[in-house]
């Protein structure tokens, strides 16, 4: 399964071989997407995850039957959780937020799963937001913490 991966900056690359030094991640997501933001000094740097499962999938599913489309949903947001999972667990400090339960789901996922039993994780509803409104909020939160 392979999942789509944006780059902001060109050196995302790099710093990710040292992201253990990196204390603090913000994840805005939903369902379809999941955009990253490391909170640091500066620059911030956002990286996105997609779901596989897009709303064309959806329907080319359900010409097929409900339950072959809902059972391919499962896989792929489960796909989707362990993509984030991977990443996060280089993280001490993870903030969740967005509008939808995705961001609750993939928190009992990393609940469940012994290797972030140390990690400090934290879910907040929050509204669509522009990619500088999700720097800012992850910036707020973390300075206050």
């Amino acid at each position: 399964m392979s999942f789509i991966l944006t780059m902001r900056m060109n050196t995302f690359e790099e710093k990710n071989k040292t992201m253990k030094t990196t204390k603090s991640l913000g994840i805005w997501m939903d369902h379809s997407s999941a955009h990253l933001t490391e909170f640091t000094v500066d620059p911030v740097e956002t990286k996105t995850i997609t779901s596989k499962f897009t709303h064309q999938e959806k329907e080319h599913s359900l010409g097929k039957s409900e339950n072959v489309m809902h059972n391919k949903e499962q896989h792929q947001q489960a796909e989707y959780y362990k993509e984030l999972g991977e990443t996060i667990k280089d993280y001490s400090e993870v903030l969740l937020f967005g509008p939808t339960s995705a961001k609750t789901e993939l928190f009992n996922v990393l609940r469940a799963d012994h290797r972030f039993a140390k990690t400090k994780m934290e879910v907040k509803n929050a509204d669509k937001m522009t990619e500088n409104q999700q720097h800012a909020f992850v910036k707020e939160y973390f300075s206050k913490h």
